[in-house]
């Protein structure tokens, strides 16, 4: 018998658990850790790349101390209002513009002259003109959130099933049932795929801005510690940045599937 049409309940249970996602991810990060001892190895200077030990170590006292928590809190504050503010000026912009090819004529070239420039770019701008706080992360999240949220919307409103558009128009149904109805569902999916893109991106760009424009968060303690040669809280934050990433883009898949149930794949293997 093919192994490919070999039923479920055939296959042994430590088999259905190795080729479980989670065990899966656990290998891959068992590995990523056998490669950080190894180079740690080879290296042998704590002071640049500390052990893995160590970092667990200095994890373990941030979390005792709320150190971790803290800044972690602060740093998931600011994204959570960064995504929610591009999500309000990107996802209607995006429908507009998907909708109306007069209004994209207008509206993509100053698009595509901003979204080449870096976020980071205009830190040094934003320094001035907002100072040091909680205004500059936001605001660099914000912008870098913009783009793959405003163009996968665009993306996704033109890419709606005339078919369905053209049943819709024959049964009657009215442009803003259609919008609600219609072009909304097909087009989530894809602008889920840009929420995660915007997402992250915008985890990314939180770190280097509050690297000199915040007075706390990740970045900021990333900082701080390296300026005290204190490496393995320095990598015990970067270890952070990373799990909070991982699992939010987690959080976001289940949401994808859940808000999108019909957007599953083929089930190809």
């Amino acid at each position: 018998m093919n192994a490919a049409a070999t039923p479920a309940s055939a296959i042994p249970a430590w088999r259905r658990l190795a080729g479980a996602r989670g065990v899966i991810a656990l290998r891959s990060f068992a590995l990523f850790a056998a490669a950080w001892w190894a180079l740690y190895a080879w290296n042998a200077n704590p002071l640049q790349l500390p052990s893995p030990l160590k970092v667990a170590e200095a994890v373990w006292g941030l979390v005792n101390s709320g150190e971790l928590l803290q800044h972690a809190a602060i740093s998931s504050a600011r994204l959570g209002l960064a995504l929610v503010v591009a999500v309000l000026l990107a996802v209607p912009l995006g429908f507009a513009m998907g909708l109306s090819r007069t209004l994209e004529a207008y509206v993509d070239p100053l698009v595509e002259l901003l979204r080449p420039i870096s976020g980071i770019a205009w830190i040094p701008l934003g320094l001035f003109i907002f100072g040091i706080g909680d205004t500059l992360p936001v605001f660099i999240m914000v912008y870098v959130a913009f783009f793959p949220l405003l163009l996968n919307t665009i993306a996704g409103v033109r890419q709606v099933d005339r078919k369905l558009v053209a049943a819709a128009r024959t049964m009657g149904v009215g442009r803003s049932a259609m919008l609600r109805h219609v072009i909304v569902p097909a087009a989530l999916p894809t602008v889920m795929v840009g929420l995660r893109l915007a997402f992250a991106g915008a985890w990314a760009a939180i770190v280097a801005a509050e690297l000199i424009g915040a007075p706390s968060g990740l970045g900021f303690a990333i900082e701080w510690y390296r300026q005290l040669l204190m490496t393995p809280k320095v990598f015990a934050f970067i270890v952070v940045i990373g799990v909070v990433g991982y699992l939010c883009d987690l959080a976001l898949r289940t949401l994808q599937r859940r808000l999108t149930p019909w957007a599953e794949g083929t089930g190809l293997q």
